[in-house]
């Protein structure tokens, strides 16, 4: 009696057990943008609530268009927007259905003491064109993603050209006022290649920045942080606004069924009142009211370009043409470890990719840049002359192709030597042409053996620190570089460092190139 008991109470846990998910489940991998990192609490109860488990994988928008595009295979999709993506999928058919989940539109955001004084707060009237006065004269100096890699760039980019060209209809470049582009444009100080490291980063060093584009979940996220010393307030520009709609895309056919469960549990009341409430993403759901932290106001949607040409016109024209000049000095070691046949190859065809080689979609917005300098200093355990390409033609990028190709590894690893060279270098350069954007890449695959040492540098480096604001490096972390001196260099620099362990050197050098 006593076992039938003990089975039949054991068979009650397991049913009481079973009951956290009486559902069969089903693995579905989703494509998504970085942001949607915040869902991830989520994913237990949408296990439960509908028997899927959700794999997430990490990207840029772009480069998740690309790689859709490609071939690449997941079963579901999510981005912020799938605007470029529809247009790049072309006759192919990539997405079988689409359904919209939040909304957050992208808008600037500025201090509160500067929003006063210029008598925007509560102003309905401010417009792109005011913006792009007070970044002519100076006034506005603010952070922006790259649009290439990071949507809240991207729209951006592609909202206010919209708004210069002074039509309803969807934009051509010729319709665009480039004097008011070029102005705007004037006033980016700092540039990521995320939403995400853009806010952290803004909020790090606040002081010396005016203010920011970015979605308006995060731009309300980081006003109930505590983080900033004085609040952002909010601008809803008049003429219009490019809105994210975070639609979830079906990519396999196959996966229909659960792609319709997602959308009916995400489009629940429940649901959307919880992204609203943790996220600051608006709702879709008509049922579902607004709380009381997004304006009550009506937003006009800037018209988007309704060809793919068109788009990667208005992308290559802000690279080249309407943003900041960039000086991007690479510090590349060629010590005798990197000698290893798949290192040295690894290299040289990183730096190759980025003069033209790489013809993916990303890879065209990843190479060098016309008016960039691109400065390359080899170092083992000497550090080389410093070599300056100024790109203004393919002749220069076939010339920088041409000196990686010839780069052969000996010697010792002196990082901290080829480290000062660069800041030297950058410092010298920018007295020259301060209306320039610097950036430093050091990729290393090892320990530091030759001249100086971390902590030499690092006094070095606190000695002139002032002369080195807002001059980031970053350190690509490569077979066997010491991990924690890289990190540390990137924490002093305010840069960051990108993993080459598991992933191409190629791959990491065009991550790198949204952050320069």
């Amino acid at each position: 009696m006593f076992k039938r008991i003990l089975t039949a109470a054991t068979f009650a846990l397991a049913l009481v057990g079973c009951g956290e998910s009486s559902k069969p489940t089903e693995t579905v991998t989703i494509l998504a943008g970085s942001e949607l990192k915040d869902i991830e609490p989520k994913l237990q109860e949408i296990r439960k609530e509908t028997g899927i488990d959700i794999q997430f994988k990490y990207i840029g928008t772009l480069d998740g268009a690309d790689a859709l595009v490609s071939g690449e295979h997941y079963d579901l999709a999510w981005f912020s927007h799938a605007k470029y993506l529809t247009l790049l999928q072309g006759d192919r058919k990539v997405i079988h259905a689409s359904e919209r989940i939040g909304l957050s539109p992208v808008i600037p955001a500025v201090k509160q003491s500067l929003a006063k004084e210029w008598g925007w707060i509560d102003n309905p009237n401010v417009t792109w064109a005011d913006l792009a006065e007070k970044a002519r004269t100076g006034e506005f100096k603010y952070a922006l993603t790259d649009p290439t890699a990071s949507n809240s760039g991207f729209s951006t980019v592609m909202g206010v050209q919209a708004a210069f060209s002074g039509s309803s209809d969807a934009i051509t470049v010729e319709s665009i006022d480039q004097a008011k582009l070029k102005d705007f444009f004037s006033g980016q100080t700092l540039t990521s290649g995320s939403s995400g490291w853009l806010a952290g980063t803004f909020v790090k060093e606040q002081n010396r920045l005016d203010g920011l584009f970015n979605y308006e979940s995060i731009l309300l996220t980081m006003n109930r942080s505590g983080d900033l010393e004085e609040p952002l307030t909010l601008i809803y520009p008049k003429d219009g606004v490019v809105t994210a709609d975070y639609p979830l895309l079906l990519i396999d056919p196959s996966k229909r069924a659960a792609f319709d469960k997602l959308v009916a549990y995400f489009k629940t009341p429940d649901f959307q009142q919880w992204m609203m409430e943790n996220t600051y993403r608006r709702p879709v759901v008509s049922g579902v009211k607004p709380i009381g932290i997004f304006p009550d106001n009506y937003l006009m949607e800037l018209p988007f370009p309704a060809r793919l040409d068109v788009v990667n016109e208005m992308l290559f024209g802000f690279l080249n043409i309407h943003r900041k000049p960039n000086t991007a000095i690479f510090v590349l070691d060629i010590s005798g470890s990197m000698k290893n046949e798949q290192r040295i190859r690894q290299l040289k065809q990183a730096i190759v990719n980025l003069t033209g080689e790489d013809t993916s979609v990303t890879g065209k917005f990843a190479q060098f840049r016309i008016r960039e300098k691109v400065v390359l200093i080899p170092f083992n355990e000497h550090v080389m002359k410093s070599t300056v390409f100024e790109i203004d033609d393919t002749e220069v990028m076939q010339d920088v192709a041409n000196f990686a190709q010839r780069l052969e590894p000996r010697g010792g690893t002196a990082i901290y030597d080829a480290l000062e060279a660069a800041y030297a270098f950058a410092n010298e350069e920018r007295q020259a042409h301060p209306d320039r954007l610097y950036s430093v890449v050091l990729m290393t695959d090892g320990s530091n053996t030759a001249g100086s040492d971390y902590l030499s540098f690092l006094a070095w480096y606190k000695q002139r620190s002032d002369k080195f604001v807002d001059i980031r490096t970053f350190p690509v972390l490569f077979a066997g570089s010491d991990d924690s001196e890289m990190k540390s260099v990137a924490e002093l620099t305010g840069g960051r460092t990108f993993d080459g362990r598991k992933v191409s050197l190629s791959h990491v050098f065009k991550k790198i190139r949204g952050y320069q």
